[in-house]
């Protein structure tokens, strides 16, 4: 039988005690940040943009505090718990929590341009064109921090890369149905920690190896969903957009419309591996039912795009 590798990376940098310490996730939003400018101001450098490039920082920034964090702080939970902000409004401000949405972020920045478009008299789908070849990068960073953290996995695969997350006894089903199991992987457990529930034992098998082998005859082997999110929805992605936007002349509307798109298409396709972490919509997940929506945003664009007399500067 294969080996599988079973998940142990930790979502912190590095931790100080009592569980305090800078994570990946929050590196990843900063390395969105900060790789993305840096290509939207050689865009701007290079005349692909009618944002000067000392304004494209101040952009960015807010852009990503409106349109990002919160549109999609916002989306994740009318569009996957809103129950949860129904009960205890106070929720949406635990952003150390967890809880984004991909769709959320992308209709936040989809506003947020349009109000700073009108505010600076600019074109807004020449200023969208731009973010939107940038914003692949930002996707790329986060679903490696979705992987880090063990989040968001795949299902169940046999695959020779599959990998076995522990992060899935936190699922009340796959605990109550393994519960027998576990009981008995973890009487071999020779530990000093005492293993009272989930996060306890997914804590203790970052640093255990020995844990960790009891867990193999556990753990589901799985696809590891969020690599495959993060090379459609990022590296390709972006790869296409900055093609199209540095070697082709294309209309305003153009590249906004083929982000729409490609993207809605890229997620649909990863979610055929990805554990849906929300009830079904019919026979689509929640981001694949999103994203159909997406894809009709898209074709509005290209349409209008092509009502453009001129291909963009």
């Amino acid at each position: 039988m294969l080996a599988y590798y079973v998940h142990h990376l930790s979502p912190f940098i590095f931790q100080l005690p009592n569980g305090i310490g800078p994570r990946w996730y929050g590196l990843a939003y900063v390395l969105a940040f900060v790789v993305g400018t840096w290509l939207y101001r050689r865009l701007a450098i290079r005349g692909y943009s009618e944002l000067k490039p000392s304004q494209v920082s101040d952009f960015i920034t807010w852009a990503a505090l409106f349109g990002v964090l919160l549109g999609g702080r916002l989306g994740y939970f009318l569009f996957y718990d809103f129950d949860a902000l129904r009960h205890e409004p106070l929720i949406f401000f635990r952003v150390w929590q967890g809880g984004m949405a991909s769709h959320g972020g992308i209709l936040g920045i989809f506003f947020f341009t349009l109000w700073y478009a009108r505010k600076h008299k600019i074109s807004w789908t020449g200023l969208g064109d731009n973010l939107v070849v940038v914003a692949p990068v930002g996707l790329f960073f986060g679903r490696m921090a979705n992987f880090i953290n063990g989040e968001l996995y795949g299902r169940i695969s046999r695959v020779p890369w599959a990998i076995q997350f522990p992060g899935e006894l936190q699922d009340p089903e796959i605990w109550n149905a393994k519960l027998p199991a576990i009981d008995r992987a973890l009487a071999g457990y020779q530990g000093v920690v005492s293993l009272t529930g989930p996060q306890t034992i997914i804590e203790e098998a970052r640093h255990d190896p020995a844990l960790r082998e009891l867990l193999r005859d556990v753990l589901d082997p799985r696809h590891p969903s969020q690599l495959y999110e993060a090379a459609l929805e990022g590296l390709l992605l972006f790869a296409i957009l900055w093609f199209v936007r540095t070697r082709l002349k294309v209309k305003n509307g153009v590249l906004t419309g083929w982000f729409f798109i490609l993207y809605a298409v890229a997620r649909i396709t990863s979610e055929q591996f990805r554990e849906p972490d929300a009830s079904l919509i019919g026979p689509f997940t929640r981001g694949q039912f999103y994203s159909l929506f997406m894809i009709a945003i898209g074709v509005v664009f290209l349409i209008w795009s092509r009502t453009q007399r001129t291909p963009s500067k």
